[in-house]
């Protein structure tokens, strides 16, 4: 509940923020009866506010189950639209529409449709970071969760395009022998971990276990002793005698790795080129601030077709059933 100062200062500055951010959003969502999802990629404190942490598959069920009539997703725009495809009836909200993501991005509708049509036989399995009009063009959905699932229970004679992301499409063909039509997207993120600072790091560290997210270049993939989504990954620490990892994921799930296991040391895999690259620049453009103005002024809010929106739920739904 609002403190006094607060509700005087939203009184008679209109344009002000609140002093205490957690409580005013605590507040709104009380108001308008909204659950608050975030991805283990955003900033620790838009965790620590949230109701559901995930990676995409635990976040694309949360939406599914809510009961919330507000469905405020901290995240970026694939994951509040899959909210929305799966919610039509509630309001969605973004902090930042700017949030996209370069793998999204990496696969435009209009050349997908014409990859698509050169491969007619194909089943299309998209990896759920892609946009709205991308799953509507899918058959089934899957995760960096249960991709690997997901293909093993394709019939091994149904020809299959795996898109958008070549390095887990590579990754889902090692782990089952499946021949995938790949389409050329990819991370800006995990494509920029260095092996050479990773094998540095583990001279440093010799008790360290390197772990990664599949989405990795395969000479990064090389030196880990585990390969997960960002859920199977923070699972493993926890589960793990090993005391220091070094993490080849967007390093915000650290915060959660720390969480868990307080004990423990994470090394955040270094970037190439003397940057802070290996944070996603479109998570990060969601702040406890936006969150706080979007909900407070219902806006942005995430809309689409009903075209679009009910073409993509069916492959989604077909993810969420090939996943029990």
């Amino acid at each position: 509940m609002f403190t006094t100062a607060l509700v005087q200062r939203d009184k008679n500055q209109p344009g002000a923020l609140p002093l205490d951010l957690f409580a005013a959003i605590k507040s709104l969502k009380q108001e308008l009866n909204a659950v608050i999802l975030a991805h283990y990629y955003q900033e620790p404190d838009i965790q620590d506010i949230a109701d559901f942490i995930g990676d995409s598959l635990q976040l694309a069920k949360a939406a599914a189950n809510t009961n919330a009539d507000v469905i405020v997703f901290a995240g970026v725009h694939f994951m509040a639209e899959t909210a929305k495809i799966l919610n039509p009836d509630k309001m969605v909200l973004l902090p930042d529409l700017s949030a996209g993501c370069s793998l999204a991005d990496s696969c435009p509708p209009k050349e997908f449709a014409a990859f698509k049509a050169a491969h007619p036989d194909h089943l299309v399995v998209s990896y759920i970071n892609c946009s709205a009009e991308i799953k509507a063009m899918s058959d089934i959905i899957c995760t960096s969760s249960n991709a690997v699932k997901i293909v093993q229970q394709i019939p091994e004679n149904v020809p299959i395009i795996f898109a958008p992301d070549r390095n887990l499409g590579r990754y889902v063909m090692e782990q089952t022998g499946r021949h995938l039509v790949l389409w050329q997207g990819s991370c800006i993120v995990h494509e920029t971990f260095s092996e050479k600072k990773i094998v540095q790091l583990k001279i440093a560290h010799p008790e360290a276990e390197a772990i990664a997210h599949p989405e990795c270049e395969p000479p990064v993939l090389r030196h880990a002793s585990f390969i997960g989504s960002t859920a199977a990954l923070l699972k493993y620490c926890q589960e793990s005698q090993t005391q220091e990892f070094i993490v080849a994921t967007e390093p915000g799930i650290i915060h959660q790795m720390q969480k868990a296991a307080p004990q423990k040391h994470f090394i955040p895999a270094p970037p190439i080129n003397n940057c802070n690259c290996n944070e996603c620049p479109f998570m990060r453009l969601n702040t406890l601030e936006k969150l706080y103005l979007a909900m407070k002024n219902c806006a942005p809010e995430i809309t689409m077709s009903e075209e679009i929106r009910l073409a993509a739920l069916r492959p989604i739904q077909r993810m969420l059933e090939m996943s029990v």
